[in-house]
């Protein structure tokens, strides 16, 4: 299985033994593999993210956790990053089954991590060749959105997609562009923080570690706030498929407030709702582009970035049913039936 000798190689590349048991463990972005006591991560993409976050790991704070790395390399198609494993799963794998005690405690510690991420200086790094908002740093906001609105001009081309609507929330981003001034920063954020980027060790009743930094770059701190926020609206599609049925929204609606009471200079932007908005239609022109609709909005899944950018235009995106949320919902009791079977790492 070639994936599976792309794993051996790399551990063989930093002077490992390569016929070792290797247990796959399901990801979203890239192959992952466990030794007894090592993480193999290879990446078949040509952007050495890898390479970056193996540089990045240099300088993280102790407190966030990354696990120490044992080495990084490439071959002609692929990129490794060997790593020592950290106790735990991911906290996604975990969240279904905790208590909400448990829940409270986990994001507590997950902003402690974060606060520490965001008071790190970006070293000098190769820039990332695609970002995952279309936004450019600049110092103004409307510099800033430029290629945001090109973007919008793009996708207003696209089959089964109205024009009015991208002209209107190119208008729109234009108007909030204002609240981003100056979109410059050298703070270190991490880019894609959603809950299988964390790590929960059960038995400890603790967050050991924040992981997989390939999206980290220099950005103002509440850019974090964007894929977070969309984990905790659409949280199936930010795992593996073999566990998103255990994923549901309705089990992270206290999250943002959680988090917005122990970290709260990160919602404290004037504007911050506004910011938030822009980063949204960042994220999903660019999904958007790379993935057309087939017909129809009515015949979408509410979840499909058009259906996701015409709602932020009505006034009803995830972020905007964030803020009319009541603050403490009915707890759903958690269920052994929901408990996902992955591999501890």
């Amino acid at each position: 299985m070639l994936p599976e000798l792309r794993a051996r190689r790399a551990l063989a590349s930093v002077g490992l033994r390569p016929d070792v048991h290797l247990d796959p463990v399901a990801s979203v972005n890239n192959e992952v593999w466990m030794t007894s006591d090592l993480v193999v991560r290879v990446s078949c993409r040509p952007e050495q993210r890898l390479r970056r976050e193996s540089q990045l790991a240099q300088v993280l704070p102790a407190g966030v956790g990354y696990p120490p790395m044992v080495g990084w390399g490439a071959e002609m198609g692929s990129e490794w990053l060997v790593l020592h494993r950290v106790p735990g799963v991911p906290l996604s794998r975990a969240w279904p089954t905790m208590s909400r005690d448990q829940r409270r405690a986990a994001i507590g510690d997950l902003a402690a991590r974060l606060r520490l991420i965001h008071a790190t200086t970006t070293p000098a790094l190769a820039p990332l060749r695609h970002l995952p908002q279309q936004l450019d740093p600049a110092p103004s906001g409307t510099m800033a959105v430029a290629r945001l609105v090109v973007a919008l001009g793009r996708a207003g081309n696209l089959a089964h997609v109205d024009s009015r609507v991208t002209d209107a929330l190119a208008q729109m981003v234009r108007d909030l562009a204002p609240c981003l001034e100056p979109f410059t920063a050298r703070t270190l954020i991490h880019g894609d923080l959603s809950f299988e980027n964390v790590l929960w060790d059960a038995r400890e009743g603790q967050v050991t570690a924040i992981l997989d930094f390939e999206w980290a770059r220099g950005a103002p701190a509440d850019l974090d706030l964007d894929v977070l926020l969309r984990y905790c609206a659409y949280p199936d599609l930010h795992v593996p498929t073999s566990y998103s049925e255990s994923t549901h929204a309705r089990d992270y609606v206290e999250v943002p407030f959680w988090l917005a009471e122990d970290y709260p200079e990160l919602f404290s932007r004037p504007g911050q709702l506004d910011r938030c908005r822009v980063y949204a239609a960042a994220w999903d022109v660019d999904e958007l582009l790379d993935y057309p609709p087939s017909g129809p909005p009515s015949s979408l899944d509410e979840r499909h970035p058009y259906r996701r950018l015409i709602a932020l235009l009505d006034g009803d995106s995830h972020l905007d049913r964030m803020d009319r949320t009541e603050r403490t919902p009915e707890p759903r009791p958690p269920s052994l039936a929901d408990a996902p079977s992955v591999p501890t790492s």
